[in-house]
């Protein structure tokens, strides 16, 4: 599902125009950015909960020449599935 097919789902879904669905999805998206800028958790309860995690500076091989590289440390937004949501995936 990309972008278009979940905002035509979310206006089918709770009887939204499109464009107020695009507006819902896209300040959803921004205030979600905004707070993984600042390094906050974002929890919704059933769904799951997207985080800021550090990961190291460490050692790699770049695979066509087999010669070791620094791959360096940055931060990644990780996403750990709720409760419900795993359940329903199964």
């Amino acid at each position: 599902m990309n972008k278009a097919e979940l905002i035509d789902a979310i206006a089918a879904s709770a009887g939204l125009t499109k464009a107020d669905a695009k507006k819902a999805l896209d300040s959803f998206i921004e205030a979600t950015t905004d707070a993984l800028k600042k390094g906050d958790r974002v929890a919704l309860v059933g769904f799951g909960s997207f985080s800021v995690s550090h990961r190291e500076a460490r050692k790699g091989r770049n695979p066509q020449t087999g010669k070791d590289i620094m791959i360096p440390a940055k931060k990644v937004v990780k996403f750990k599935a709720g409760a419900e949501l795993a359940d329903v995936v199964k």
